[in-house]
């Protein structure tokens, strides 16, 4: 047996985090009756805010601070992961359409069943976020990544072999086959969300990436032990 893929733990940016609670805290000092009143043309205290990876740390005062702190507008990266990953989503539903017919074993099929049921709500989730968020916006920012991106370019996607292989593929064969698939189909969305966790910007968009690592964490779990 494989061993069991662990999901990664992402976290925002350390910059980020730390200006925000600074800010915060000078919120609060600011706040306090007792605090002594300012000068004129006193600065108010200053923040220190841990640098990038290799960078040393910057002294920020409060204004600087404040506006340090990131927005979540959705950037180029967002864009692509939710035109991508649609795209994905459609190749996964194109499998799990054939196992009614075509598996032999339940466990399969129960699965892809599941596999279904969660990825549709997903699929109209991100297309409902691009129309919200105007999806030409994605293209212009990046490179033109749109539903038609190339197959190529999206990691696990079976190739139209694969796919033929798998539609004329019957009970052990198909399970072997559909289960070979989906893990590497699964994997692949794996790496594209954990990309966006550290390229994208849009909060809503970081909230699905981590639902899918979860929910297809725990699928390749399971299609490995049957």
């Amino acid at each position: 047996m494989l061993n069991r893929h662990r999901a990664p733990r992402v976290r925002r940016p350390v910059v980020a985090a730390a200006v925000a609670v600074a800010v915060l805290a000078l919120a609060a000092c600011e706040s306090d009756s007792d605090a002594p009143a300012r000068a004129k043309g006193d600065a108010g205290p200053s923040v220190l805010a841990p640098g990038k990876p290799g960078e040393p740390a910057r002294t920020l005062s409060a204004d600087e601070a404040a506006k340090a702190a990131p927005g979540d507008s959705p950037n180029s990266a967002d864009f692509s992961y939710a035109q991508m990953m649609i795209t994905h989503h459609g190749q996964a539903l194109q499998m799990t359409a054939l196992a009614p017919e075509r598996a032999k074993s339940s466990q399969v099929k129960r699965l892809a069943e599941r596999i279904a049921a969660a990825q549709k709500p997903e699929m109209a989730t991100m297309e409902g976020w691009l129309k919200t968020n105007g999806a030409d916006k994605g293209k212009e920012g990046s490179g033109g990544h749109d539903h038609g991106h190339g197959h190529a370019a999206m990691p696990g996607m079976a190739t139209a072999a694969q796919l033929a292989q798998l539609g004329a593929a019957k009970g052990t064969a198909f399970d072997e086959l559909f289960l070979k698939l989906m893990i590497t189909h699964h994997q692949g969305a794996l790496t594209m969300a954990t990309e966006v966790l550290s390229e994208g910007n849009s909060v809503l968009i970081e909230e699905m990436a981590n639902d899918v690592i979860a929910q297809q964490t725990s699928e390749i779990n399971r299609m490995r032990s049957m």
